[in-house]
């Protein structure tokens, strides 16, 4: 089965399940009161979001350099979660037409994330 065949949720499942087993990795929340909060779909290192899933499209924060250049390239956008045209700098929303890998996406995520720390 190609990525392009499955839902966003199970895309992203299949990313949560290859990166689980990182030391420091968190999954995202289950429950019903998760599903409401912000970043309770959120993949976390040592309780920092650094990959989740958003109205259906991959979410990641990796450096502003990087994001600036996927925006540059046309693969997606900059995340702007109370859509109110405040953009997050180092925050990048995958397009859905994109053939970047999620997978890919989501490591060079936890790599920023990890080296915060």
């Amino acid at each position: 089965m190609t990525d392009t065949s499955r839902t966003p949720e199970e895309r992203f499942a299949g990313v949560v399940g290859e990166l689980l087993g990182y030391p420091g990795v968190q999954p995202p929340e289950d429950g019903p009161k998760a599903r409401k909060s912000f970043g309770s779909s959120g993949l976390k290192f040592q309780n920092k979001i650094f990959a989740m899933l958003v109205r259906g499209r991959l979410v990641v924060k990796i450096p502003k350099s990087r994001v600036d250049a996927l925006v540059a390239f046309g693969a997606g956008e900059r995340f702007d979660p109370r859509r109110d045209g405040r953009l997050m700098k180092e925050w990048f929303v995958l397009a859905p037409s994109s053939e970047l890998s999620w997978l890919a996406l989501a490591q060079e995520a936890l790599a920023f994330a990890s080296s915060k720390n």
